[in-house]
């Protein structure tokens, strides 16, 4: 590790998924250097629904990477389906989402990554920070400007006195992968009493299932006999994945910078997972540090970082107060099916090609559609 590893840089990442991979790319598309360092060995997974809703590929596509179809699966809408009743809508402009393995996808921004000229060391714990750089277990990396992008449990933030912020109410998620056609070329999302399970095609022969709930004990076989419909569609299906699990939810942070140290994807906050937009956020988030580290000012980011999980904060709000609560998911799915217009337009403003002042007008529009359903 020592002899590869550099005495000084311009950015010292800690943390290699594809937040902090993002966040190389974007710093080495300005001329920064940049040194990544990431106790795993890649591919790193991570439990989530993996798929890339359009605003996250644009966001994909300003960093330089392109999905393979051959690695991949289309989607071209979102599916609600309850106890009865399903909506569905399509993404704006004839656009496309794409569902792909995040053991696919890590392999993809590290090439990336390697191909920008970012220094990348895996099996590399870094074991403290300063304001003049970064301890990597018995050396010392002089960085101007120290990454967090170690995860919802980030001991940067923690090192940096950036854990403050208000307690959420998270929920459990799990997921695993099962060998079956798929049967939609949308994003599938079943209400139940107690969960929502999601299922996405990730290829021509397997789908992602994932499902979340405020129990922790209802793991993902018990949580398919309380959602029948999704449940029948996988009998028989061989499962080719383990169970991964992992928590989600809203989460906020008073500052996501401190002096030199700034905090980036899950690190810096969270969505919950039923936006689809945790990935796509941390891309986005990715583009505005670069930018910020490049000025030498990161109040620019703190204000961009604001405004740019405002919209994903707000949807995983609305969506969650259908949770548990099968009367008004029968509304909701209702109003839909008779005014299809208000489901498109919702999903307009979800993947932010209508602007947020929208989601007032909506939403009295969806109220009003409760009322008369």
């Amino acid at each position: 590790m020592s002899q590869n590893l550099p005495s000084e840089t311009d950015v010292f990442v800690i943390g290699g998924g594809p937040a902090g991979l993002a966040l190389a790319i974007a710093a080495r598309q300005r001329g920064l250097r940049v040194v990544v360092a990431d106790g795993a060995q890649p591919p790193v997974d991570k439990a989530c629904g993996e798929g890339l809703l359009p605003d996250s590929l644009e966001a994909l596509a300003r960093l330089g990477i392109q999905i393979p179809i051959t690695e991949s699966a289309a989607f071209r809408g979102i599916r609600f389906l309850g106890a009865t009743l399903s909506a569905d809508a399509v993404f704006p402009g004839g656009s496309c989402g794409v569902a792909m393995r995040r053991t696919s996808l890590h392999p993809l921004m590290t090439q990336r990554a390697e191909r920008s000229g970012a220094d990348l060391l895996w099996r590399t714990c870094v074991t403290g920070i300063s304001a003049d750089g970064v301890q990597v277990q018995n050396h010392f990396v002089r960085a101007r400007w120290i990454v967090g992008a170690d995860g919802s449990n980030s001991r940067v933030r923690q090192w940096a006195g950036l854990d403050r912020s208000p307690k959420p109410r998270m929920r459990y998620a799990f997921r695993r992968h099962y060998l079956v056609k798929p049967w939609t070329d949308y994003m599938e999302v079943y209400w139940g009493k107690q969960c929502q399970g999601y299922a996405t095609a990730v290829s021509s022969s397997e789908v992602c299932v994932a499902v979340a709930s405020h129990d922790p004990a209802l793991r993902l076989e018990e949580s398919l006999r309380t959602l029948p419909a999704l449940g029948e569609r996988l009998q028989g299906a061989p499962v080719v994945t383990s169970e991964r699990g992992a928590l989600t939810g809203n989460r906020s942070l008073r500052s996501v910078w401190r002096g030199n140290v700034a905090l980036t994807g899950d690190a810096s906050g969270t969505v919950d997972a039923i936006t689809g937009e945790g990935l796509g956020l941390g891309f986005s988030q990715a583009v505005a540090l670069a930018e910020a580290l490049q000025s030498g000012d990161l109040r620019l980011y703190q204000r961009e970082h604001a405004r740019l999980a405002l919209r994903p904060h707000w949807m995983a709000r609305l969506m969650l107060t259908l949770d548990g609560r099968p009367w008004l998911q029968h509304r909701v799915l209702r109003t839909f099916q008779k005014r299809p217009e208000i489901f498109q337009r919702f999903l307009a403003l979800h993947v932010g090609t209508l602007p947020p002042a929208d989601l007032v007008w909506d939403g009295l529009t969806l109220g009003w559609g409760l009322l008369t359903a």
